[in-house]
Formats: structure tokens, sequence, C-alpha cells
């Protein structure tokens, strides 16, 4: 594990409490469960470039899929 895969698990851990929050709050349930999938992803992928692929889809899942 490197400096980098490090640093973008903190960010997207980060943006992922911010989801998890929001959807709590406002009982959304694809902030809630997007939020979830963003703080536990970094734990189980290693390689940066599929870290920051994934973390930018499930960034922006929320803003896309409205229920």
């Amino acid at each position: 594990m490197d400096t980098s895969t490090i640093l973008w698990g903190v960010i997207f851990g980060s943006i992922g409490l911010g989801f998890f929050v929001y959807g709590k709050k406002q009982k959304a349930i694809v902030p809630l469960f997007s939020g979830i999938g963003l703080m536990v992803f970094p734990y189980f992928i290693s390689n940066s470039y599929i870290m920051v692929l994934s973390g930018i889809v499930l960034v922006a899942l929320p803003f896309f899929i409205k229920l």
C-alpha cells in the first residue's frame, strides 16, 4: 500500500461520510448506500487507478439516480 492509496481512501471515505449523513437525515436511500459504499470500498481495493474509478462512479451515482 502506498501513500496515494491511503490518500484516496481518506478522500473517498470523507465524501462517503457526508453522503451517509445526508442520506440518513433526508431519508434518501441512494446517498445513504453510496456513502456506505464509499466508506467501505477502500479497504478492499489496493490499486489506485481502480480505486479512483470506482470512487468516481460511487460519487456520481446519487446525482444520476433519484429515488
